[in-house]
C-alpha cells in the first residue's frame, strides 16, 4: 500500500474566491414566523457569513489542524486522507469514523484525549474532504468497511477496534459483520443501523414500537434532506457547490438540529470551529461527493438480513439529547443485532458527540477497550 505524508494546505486564491462569493450573496427574503422555523435564519447566516469572509483566520486552522500527522494511502485504487496518531507499543489499534454531515475535524478532540492509549486512524470518508470517491455506484457502508480493512492491515494491524457515528457506525458495524476476526470490539456513538425486523423477526416490545412510531415522527419533519441526497445529490450539489451561503445552510441547519444545541450554535460550538468544517468542504469542493453516500446506501446498499448478528463486543454510547430529538433507543432494540457488552446513557450530547462531549465519549471509549483487554 502506498502511502504518502499530506498536508492541508488551501491556495490563497481558493480563499480569495471563497471571500469575493461570500460578499456578493444573493441572499432571499426572511421567512415569516419564528426564527429558524422554516430552516437556517437569515440574521444568523448573514453574521457567520460576514465572519467568514472578514474575520475567520484560517492559516491559524490550518497550522492546528497540521499538527496532527496527516496521509493519503492508495487503497484498492482510491486515494483515501487519513490522520495516524501511534502511541507506545502494545497500545491498542483504533480507527475512528466520522458520518455526515462532519468531517475528520469532528474526532480530532479525541485523538487529543486518546492518544496515550491507543494508535488512532481517522480517515476522511471517500468523497469528504481530502478523500477521493470512486467514479461508480455502490460506495456504500460494506465499501467503505472494506476499505478501512485494507487501510488498517496496510498499516500493519493485524486486530483492531473501530469506532464511529452516523456513517461511522455503519462502516465500524459492518467491519465486524464481513471480518469479525479481525475486530476487537466496536464502540457507536449513534444508531445508525437498524436491526432486522421482517418477517420471521420476534414482534416488538411496547418500548420498541415506541421508539419505532417516535423516529417515524421526526422522520416526517427531519428526513427531508435525505430524501433529496438520496435521489438528487446531483441537482443539489450545484447550489452547494457553487454557493458558500446555500453550503453553510444546508449543513448547518443539521448541526444545530441534531446537536444539544438549545439552538445556539455558536455557544455551543464556536464560529471557528463550524467555518473550519466549511472551509474544509469547500476548498475540497466534496460536498456534493460526501451526499453520494445517501444515494449509494439506499439505492444500491447491503441491508441488514435476518441472519446479520454482529458477534464482536460492541459498546454502545448513546447521546439522545439532540436539540429535535430523534429518540432514545430501549437497550433490547439493538441487542437484536448486537452483542452489547457496554451500555452507556449519557445526559448531555447529541449526534455530534465527540464535536459535543469529547471527555465523555473518549471516556466511555477508554473503559470499553480496557475492559475488553
Amino acid at each position: 500500500m502506498h502511502i504518502e505524508p499530506y498536508a492541508v494546505a488551501v491556495p490563497e486564491a481558493v480563499l480569495d474566491d471563497l471571500r469575493e462569493r461570500i460578499r456578493r450573496t444573493r441572499w432571499p427574503d426572511p421567512a415569516p414566523g419564528e426564527p429558524w422555523g422554516q430552516g437556517t435564519d437569515l440574521e444568523y447566516l448573514r453574521g457567520l457569513l460576514a465572519y467568514w469572509a472578514d474575520g475567520f483566520d484560517w492559516r491559524e486552522r490550518e497550522r492546528q489542524l497540521n499538527r496532527y500527522e496527516h496521509h493519503i494511502a492508495e487503497v484498492d485504487g482510491v486515494r483515501l486522507h487519513f490522520v495516524h496518531h501511534r502511541a507506545a507499543a502494545g497500545a491498542v489499534p483504533l480507527v475512528l469514523t466520522h458520518g455526515w454531515p462532519s468531517t475528520f475535524v469532528e474526532l480530532l478532540g479525541l485523538v487529543d484525549r486518546l492518544g496515550d492509549q491507543f494508535d488512532l486512524v481517522v480517515p476522511s470518508l471517500p468523497g469528504y474532504a481530502f478523500s477521493q470517491r470512486p467514479p461508480g455506484t455502490g460506495v456504500d457502508r460494506v465499501f467503505v468497511a472494506r476499505l478501512w480493512h485494507r487501510l488498517m492491515q496496510g498499516l500493519g494491524y493485524e486486530r483492531y477496534g473501530a469506532h464511529g457515528g452516523d456513517f461511522g457506525a455503519g462502516v465500524a458495524t459492518q467491519m465486524a459483520l464481513t471480518q469479525p476476526d479481525r475486530m476487537l470490539g466496536i464502540h457507536l456513538s449513534t444508531p445508525e443501523m437498524w436491526p432486522y425486523i421482517g418477517r420471521g423477526a420476534p414482534p416488538l416490545s411496547a418500548q420498541e414500537q415506541a421508539y419505532v412510531d417516535h423516529v417515524n415522527r421526526w422522520e416526517a419533519t427531519e428526513r427531508g434532506y435525505s430524501a433529496v441526497q438520496s435521489t438528487r445529490p446531483q441537482t443539489l450539489g450545484y447550489g452547494l457547490n457553487d454557493s458558500p451561503a446555500g453550503l453553510a445552510a444546508w449543513v448547518l441547519d443539521k448541526w444545530r438540529s441534531w446537536s444539544d444545541s438549545g439552538g445556539d450554535l455558536d455557544g455551543r460550538f464556536g464560529r471557528d470551529v463550524l467555518l473550519t468544517m466549511l472551509t474544509i468542504w469547500w476548498a475540497s469542493g466534496s460536498i456534493t461527493s460526501s451526499m453520494r453516500d445517501y444515494y449509494d446506501n439506499r439505492w444500491h446498499g447491503t441491508s441488514i438480513g435476518p441472519a446479520d448478528v454482529v458477534r464482536v463486543p460492541t459498546a454502545m454510547a448513546v447521546f439522545a439529547n439532540e436539540f429535535v430529538p430523534e429518540g432514545e433507543p430501549p437497550r433490547s432494540w439493538y441487542e437484536r443485532l448486537y452483542q452489547i457488552r457496554r451500555w452507556t446513557v449519557f445526559p448531555r450530547g447529541g449526534h455530534f458527540a465527540a464535536a459535543e462531549e469529547p471527555d465523555l465519549l473518549a471516556g466511555d471509549i477508554a473503559d470499553f477497550f480496557a475492559d475488553l483487554r
